[in-house]
């Protein structure tokens, strides 16, 4: 099991925090969103909101980032990759694209004022 604070060493350099704190402060202009520096996905986060940015310097400063810490891009990647739902380690398929042998909703039986009703 790998610990927060081994993922997030890079934290601790203080040009790098500049940097993070100037992504947090226009991104809390920009879209009214207060980061901290303690959440899980910072680094994804951080990718989302430079994407969506309409602004020139928050994607500049990103990349600026990303380049003095070549790991970020791999905490981004690996990021992504968990968001995938797993159960017991295997990926679990959206209920759209499973395998189901009747394609139909369900019937619901619903109880309504004292009668059964089934939709």
């Amino acid at each position: 099991m790998v610990s927060l604070a081994s993922d997030q060493s890079w934290l601790l350099n203080p040009s790098i925090i500049k940097q993070v704190h100037q992504c947090r402060r226009l991104i809390q202009v920009e879209f009214g969103v207060k980061l901290h520096l303690t959440e899980e996905n910072l680094v994804l986060q951080l990718e989302h909101f430079a994407d969506q940015s309409r602004s020139a310097t928050l994607p500049r400063v990103w990349s600026a980032l990303k380049q003095s810490v070549p790991a970020l891009a791999d905490q981004v990647r690996h990021c992504r990759e968990s968001t995938h739902k797993t159960y017991r380690g295997q990926p679990v398929l959206p209920e759209s694209t499973a395998d189901t042998p009747d394609s139909g909703p369900r019937p619901r039986t619903v109880i309504y004022r004292g009668r059964v009703v089934t939709r």
